[in-house]
């Protein structure tokens, strides 16, 4: 990972500069070869009234930027501080891209069932799918792609991926069929 430091209107310390080498390696073990650039920016300001330092962190990962910025009295908290939102963040974007990896990996008609909507409660963002097979398979509004609660109707046909649930079979995700 490569690291520029940079100060504006004002002198690096030596702490700050430990304390960002301290926490480049701590993103390096968490998410070791993601980050291959990492810009660092602290700059003196007095025309903001949260303080006189603005922190700014972007770190260069393939096909993508995560920029965090802070504002505030001292550099040392801000650092932590946006280190730690930088860790949040990419370890989010790891996870989509997984997730991303893990669907498109799935062979389409082994992971797609077809049902028939069988009741929906929208005002509680859930509703039942009658799968052709007999059984019913619960979803929640947060599985629904290309479509949205008000454009489902009880009746419509749908295709979606099954797993299991805490309560018995749920939809992972649910398409208009």
């Amino acid at each position: 990972m490569e690291l520029q430091v940079e100060g504006r209107n004002l002198d690096l310390r030596k702490s700050w500069q430990e304390k960002i080498e301290e926490e480049k390696a701590r993103l390096d073990r968490h998410h070791s070869g993601l980050v291959h650039n990492l810009r660092v920016t602290i700059a003196a300001t007095t025309h903001h009234k949260e303080g006189g330092y603005e922190l700014q962190v972007v770190a260069s990962v393939p096909n993508d930027t995560v920029v965090v910025k802070r504002k505030g009295e001292k550099v040392r908290p801000l650092l932590v501080e946006a280190f730690d939102t930088l860790g949040m963040q990419l370890k989010e974007l790891q996870r989509k891209r997984r997730q991303t990896v893990k669907m498109g990996d799935l062979d389409q008609e082994e992971a797609t069932v077809e049902g028939v909507v069988k009741k929906l409660v929208p005002h509680e963002s859930y509703g039942f799918i009658a799968a052709l097979d007999g059984r019913e398979v619960y979803f929640h509004e947060n599985a629904l792609k290309d479509l949205t609660m008000s454009q489902l109707a009880e009746g419509d046909m749908v295709r979606f991926g099954e797993s299991d649930g805490d309560k018995g079979p749920c939809a992972a995700w649910v398409r208009p069929a």
